[in-house]
């Protein structure tokens, strides 16, 4: 007997049909002779709705009235799954992040995951029930709400398999598992059976919507095993697994990320602490910063430029507007027309050249780089958001990921 967690996203429940067809899948597991949990997120497009919701009341909602809002729409799908779960004679039990003791920061939006009680769960499991648990939540340490961020379904279930021990971690999403890139761009993009923690994590943090970066993390860390596979049929998914022998692939996938917005700040005294007067608070104001690059102009002065994500791009800028006394640049500009797009590989740490073919390869293409960001495993690129798609299609052809 292996216990398994099982975590549907939006679009697997985002109706009754799809909710019961989940329930058959949790069934199946549960009569192969393995205990379940079930980790769900709210129906599609039910946060969106929310959001909305909010916005017509207030253009700037308050950040802990919005994670109740919010939370609400997982609440709903458990108890669902629940429904229907017993309705096909299975006993089951539904929770929300509070009760299953989900403890959080007070990051509000962006919580962290500290801890997580999981007696209750085990006590379910014990009397032979299907365990549904509320994605996305969790509650900080004075009993607030606090949701995960996008995706932070991902995130929940993740915590929870290593949390219990559980010995798999399957992500059923719309699609059946990680490919070279997105399909929609280039229809010839191939699955991949298994792709490493690492380059999960750099696909994550790059613009591939497959997985929630903290959940890939949370996975490495603990070294939970983990399947992305789709709900919708029976196909093998991608494994995500510790690093293995993989030299003749330079190259696994290549990602873009539409949702950035570039900051440009023109004329800063070059001296030290000015960065740490900018990027100061701008991390109080729980903003990540993404690519920076800094270069020296005329006269003793520099230009800073960086990336933000583009929903925290008015909070970013209101910081920005606050501080230009004290820091003393010329002017700052916005640019939401980009795009990043990401070259990524284990097989990059032993092979050189592969950021010469890159440059090469969108130089051909006339597709002008903004900004250039690496590591060991990957390449990312700043482009015009109109030339993003076409950067990965010529990548992806050059490095020979089509099928």
């Amino acid at each position: 007997m292996a216990l398994i967690v099982q975590k549907y996203g939006g679009t697997s429940v985002q109706d009754a049909d799809r909710i019961k067809n989940v329930a058959k899948r949790a069934i199946e597991a549960k009569k192969a002779g393995h205990d379940v949990v079930v980790v769900v997120s709210a129906m599609a497009g039910e946060t969106n709705r929310l959001l909305a919701l909010a916005k017509s009341i207030t253009t700037e909602p308050d950040e802990r009235e919005l994670d109740q809002l919010v939370s609400t729409g997982e609440q709903v799908t458990i108890a669902l799954l629940a429904l229907a779960l017993q309705e096909m004679g299975q006993p089951a039990r539904s929770f929300l992040g509070t009760q299953v003791k989900i403890i959080t920061d007070s990051a509000y939006s962006k919580a962290r995951i500290q801890r997580i009680d999981a007696d209750i769960i085990f006590s379910a499991l014990k009397e032979g029930k299907i365990v549904v648990v509320a994605g996305f939540q969790g509650m900080d340490e004075g009993g607030n709400i606090t949701t995960l961020g996008r995706g932070g379904s991902d995130t929940t279930a993740v915590a929870l398999a290593a949390a219990l021990k559980a010995d798999l971690c399957e992500i059923y999403t719309d699609v059946d598992g990680v490919y070279t890139t997105d399909p929609r761009i280039c229809p010839n993009a191939q699955k991949l059976p298994k792709v490493t923690y690492d380059e999960m994590l750099e696909m994550a943090s790059s613009g591939a919507k497959v997985l929630q970066v903290r959940s890939v993390e949370f996975a490495a860390k603990y070294k939970v095993p983990l399947v992305v596979k789709s709900s919708f049929n029976n196909n093998e998914g991608t494994l995500i697994t510790t690093e293995e022998s993989m030299e003749d692939v330079v190259v696994s996938g290549i990602t873009i990320d539409e949702s950035e917005a570039k900051l440009a700040l023109r004329g800063l005294p070059d001296k030290p602490g000015v960065a740490s007067h900018v990027f100061g608070p701008i991390a109080k104001a729980n903003i990540n910063v993404d690519m920076i690059v800094q270069n020296i102009s005329a006269e003793g002065l520099t230009d800073l430029t960086f990336t933000v994500p583009g929903g925290d791009l008015p909070k970013a800028k209101k910081v920005i507007d606050q501080i230009i006394g004290e820091v003393g640049f010329k002017k700052v500009e916005a640019d939401q027309d980009v795009a990043k797009v990401s070259v990524i590989g284990v097989g990059m740490r032993s092979h050189a050249g592969v950021a010469a073919k890159v440059f090469e390869v969108l130089s051909g293409a006339g597709i002008n780089i903004e900004m250039i960001s690496t590591s060991e495993i990957r390449i990312s690129v700043v482009v015009k958001k109109s030339q993003g798609k076409d950067a990965v299609k010529k990548l992806h052809d050059a490095f020979g990921l089509g099928k």
